[in-house]
């Protein structure tokens, strides 16, 4: 969850939603983030809300999951108030922050929740985030026991000096006994990556491929580094104290990554995702890219039904407030317009595989395809089949691709 909320609506105290938010609501699934927003320690570069021991300002950590389950109730009382059909939760993801730093038992307490609040659907994908030294086999089998049924290690990086550029803590040494451990539970296994931190070579990002994928998880993810505003890692290089990250340098990282990943079996499923077959993708992500509906738990969490969008308070103080006093903890919403539905539908599913129908594209967009494949932006053989889909070349170009797909009819037939 980012830092900064964005600007919108305020939000009403009872959480009801508007009748438009049920439309088409048995046509998408239904999924739960529940937010945990406690971290160790604060990485320079994370600009996600998230909160060390001294910035709880009264929070307490051992009360989290009472009211994240409190929230949990509230969602469907709200959703049933609101007209929105029950559906049961397709994934559950407990993302952060740094989830693992609860107890075992508090995870599962929010999953009965959930299962008991929404129901399950047959066969829920159920995730959570960990950091390589937050867990052990006990945690891990507790996890396994409750109903979880995968885990995504926080590996970032296998290089000491890269992982010190990045604050993370752990031992990467660790990462290959926390896989073994998760394995034997019987969890699914993925694992994240960074590339393009500053003061990291190419040989550097191949070392940790390569130690990724000796691990072999069913699903990586490899992100490049973003320099937020506001965060310790863009006070530094403002500063001149480290370099700004190379843009040529990590489209080279981003296509070793595909190459190396390809050849060990993992195939491309969203421009940051890999997962040795279809069976191994994270739903919940697919779910996000696909715009169905979800409810964010927690401080700062958003949420997305039937079009209309809001984020919880940040602080968790101010959380624990609203939620023990029966009030809706959002801070504010939108109801997003058609125009914009239209724009984060194409933007979304631009992203991944199957990429987009041509026939659902405006007429600008249609007539964009010719264009976007002479520029070997998008595969040629999968507009014929009626799809438009990302090449290589086009992952990397990816936010240019969506500007073409909806630029405006004079601008599309033009470049036509």
């Amino acid at each position: 969850m980012a830092s900064a909320l964005p600007l919108g609506d305020p939000a009403p105290s009872d959480g009801l939603l508007p009748a438009t938010a049920a439309v088409g609501a048995h046509d998408r699934a239904f999924s739960v983030y529940l937010h945990v927003p406690f971290c160790r320690v604060r990485c320079g570069y994370c600009d996600f809300n998230t909160y060390t021991a001294t910035e709880l300002r009264g929070a307490k950590q051992s009360d989290y999951a009472s009211e994240a389950v409190l929230e949990i109730q509230h969602s469907a009382r709200i959703l049933a108030a609101s007209g929105v059909p029950a559906r049961p939760a397709s994934t559950v993801f407990f993302g952060g922050g740094t989830p693992t730093l609860l107890p075992a038992a508090d995870l599962v307490k929010m999953l009965d929740a959930v299962r008991a609040e929404h129901t399950l659907a047959p066969g829920a994908e159920i995730t959570t985030e960990a950091n390589p030294d937050s867990v052990d086999r006990d945690y891990l089998q507790t996890l396994k026991d409750a109903g979880f049924t995968r885990v995504s290690f926080g590996m970032q990086s296998a290089v000491p000096h890269v992982l010190a550029t990045l604050e993370r803590t752990h031992d990467p040494a660790r990462v290959p006994l926390v896989v073994r451990w998760a394995r034997e539970v019987g969890l699914d296994v993925s694992v994240d990556l960074i590339y393009g931190t500053p003061g990291e070579s190419l040989d550097d990002w191949r070392a940790s491929l390569e130690h990724a994928i000796a691990q072999q998880p069913d699903h990586l993810s490899a992100y490049s580094l973003i320099v937020e505003d506001g965060t310790k890692l863009a006070r530094q290089i403002r500063r001149g104290e480290v370099a700004q990250p190379d843009e040529d340098l990590q489209a080279d990282m981003y296509e070793l990554a595909d190459e190396l990943l390809a050849a060990a079996g993992y195939d491309w499923y969203e421009v940051s995702n890999w997962a040795r077959g279809v069976e191994h993708r994270s739903e919940h992500n697919l779910a996000y890219w696909r715009s169905n509906d979800w409810w964010g738990i927690g401080p700062g969490a958003h949420s997305h039904v039937g079009g209309v969008r809001w984020w919880n308070v940040k602080h968790p103080a101010a959380y624990a407030e609203r939620v023990q006093a029966g009030l809706s903890p959002a801070a504010g919403r939108e109801t997003l317009s058609a125009e914009v539905r239209e724009f984060e539908r194409v933007l979304l599913l631009a992203r991944i595989r199957e990429g987009i129908p041509v026939a659902s594209l405006r007429a600008s967009g249609r007539l964009a395809v010719a264009a976007l494949i002479a520029d070997e932006l998008i595969d040629a053989r999968a507009a014929i089949a009626g799809r438009v889909e990302l090449t290589l070349r086009g992952r990397l170009l990816a936010d240019a691709v969506v500007r073409r797909l909806l630029d405006d009819d004079e601008t599309a037939t033009a470049e036509v």
